[in-house]
């Protein structure tokens, strides 16, 4: 029986990157395609509870199983694909491939990987696929490359439960490609900014800018590894309780008996 793959993004159904994806991962299987129909970058875990949500069929460009957009997030999606569109749990998930970073800090804005953890929620192997270039007509080839690869080694050998990958292709030509490497996540932040302008009617907005900067200087994280021409996996997990502190905060006063 043919493998049932779910492809899903948070750049919306009509990007360049979730064309991409499909086209590196159509002969390991059946492709379902669920994407929002608009984009959807930085919503994170989001999902839609205060308005309705609607399911259409799309025209997708290349030939795919079943092709959806949603009136919703990325998580919105994965939700609807499992408990609405599909008859049952695919055995991949993969999703983007995004348009720009999903690396180190990234990571918990993103509505990519959110569709991948979401997945792993699910208990379905998920991937998240991030190429670092934000050019509406970036090049693919390396970033598909890496897909196929790596989605046909986790339809093989599975994942742990509780566990997606986050999967970050550098801005490079196949001749410049260094290779993937798997990686821990760099503990980098975003110094944010914010512009404040004018509109028409004289009232006062305001749109976001930043500067990111890595603190971690390790040569194992996937910000060192993307500087250097490799693509990054890094192993992650939605479980974000830090084990490390707990014996520590056993010591503190928290009893309300006095």
């Amino acid at each position: 029986m043919r493998k049932q793959i779910l492809v899903i993004n948070d750049d919306g159904i009509t990007s360049k990157g979730i064309k991409a994806l499909v086209e590196a991962v159509q002969d390991l299987g059946d492709v379902h395609i669920v994407a929002p129909n608009s984009p959807q970058s930085g919503m994170g875990h989001a999902v839609t509870i205060g308005n309705i949500l609607k399911i259409k069929e799309h025209s997708f460009s290349l030939d795919v199983a079943s092709s959806h957009s949603i009136s919703g997030t990325p998580v919105d999606c994965v939700k609807l694909a499992i408990y609405k569109i599909l008859d049952s749990k695919p055995d991949l998930l993969v999703s983007g491939i995004n348009h720009g970073s999903n690396s180190s800090i990234n990571v918990i804005y993103s509505g990519t990987m959110s569709a991948a953890v979401e997945g792993a929620v699910e208990n379905i192997p998920s991937i998240g696929f991030s190429l670092l270039n934000h050019h509406p007509d970036a090049d693919f080839t390396v970033a598909k490359e890496v897909a196929k690869t790596i989605a046909e080694e986790v339809l093989e050998k599975g994942l742990p439960t509780g566990v997606c990958l986050n999967v970050n292709i550098p801005k490079v030509n196949l001749e410049e490609f260094k290779g993937i490497k798997v990686c821990r996540q760099s503990a980098g932040y975003w110094k944010d900014d914010f512009e404040e302008r004018v509109a028409p009617n004289k009232e006062t907005y305001y749109w976001l800018k930043g500067e990111f900067t890595n603190l971690d200087k390790g040569d194992d994280t996937d910000e060192f590894a993307l500087s250097h021409g490799f693509a990054s996996v890094v192993p992650t997990q939605y479980d974000l309780t830090a084990h490390h502190f707990i014996s520590a905060l056993n010591f503190w006063e928290l009893s309300s008996d006095k």
